[in-house]
């Protein structure tokens, strides 16, 4: 399994990994058509590239091995900002078929170790509140719940939970 950074060529990957994770993590929190069209937004081609030319966003894919051929098998988007030293961990998700093959904690560990790296102290992790699998994980790897707002997906409002983890030792 290889974790790189993502390129144009990844677009696609990203995309079906996207959808193949909406479609299977969300069917009792939104509706079939608030996740479409939240995929078809967030992870429209024009978006993913924009945000790969971002200096200040982080996408990183993992992949399995070239004898597989899976592509994109998982990614993180994040983002970070000099003036607060805050990382934001915007998006993490792995293909359900290759969860329970330790990439999301490979994912999660090579993106706070980057922005670690980058002079980020705190890293912000969100994710919808109904979703006890994403809440579960974050914990499971030493986040702290902070707090809970709203986000609006699909133009309608969920409460989204934060949570933050300290990587100024790291």
């Amino acid at each position: 399994m290889t974790v790189r950074r993502a390129t144009g060529d990844d677009v696609d990957g990203i995309r079906a990994v996207a959808e193949r994770s909406w479609t299977t993590d969300y069917p009792d929190i939104l509706t079939r058509e608030t996740a479409t069209e939240a995929v078809e937004d967030w992870y429209a081609p024009d978006q993913i590239r924009a945000e790969l030319r971002d200096s200040r966003t982080l996408v990183l894919v993992a992949e399995r091995d070239a004898e597989t051929d899976d592509g994109v098998v998982g990614f993180a988007h994040a983002t970070w900002t000099d003036a607060d030293r805050e990382g934001y961990l915007l998006r993490l998700y792995v293909d359900p078929d290759h969860r329970r093959e330790n990439l999301g904690r490979e994912l999660l560990d090579r993106t706070t170790a980057e922005l670690a790296g980058l002079g980020v102290e705190r890293v912000n992790a969100m994710v919808l509140s109904a979703n006890e699998p994403g809440r579960a994980f974050y914990e499971h790897f030493g986040f702290d719940h902070v707090d809970e707002q709203r986000t609006t997906v699909g133009g309608e409002s969920y409460p989204e939970s934060r949570y933050v983890l300290d990587v100024s030792d790291a």
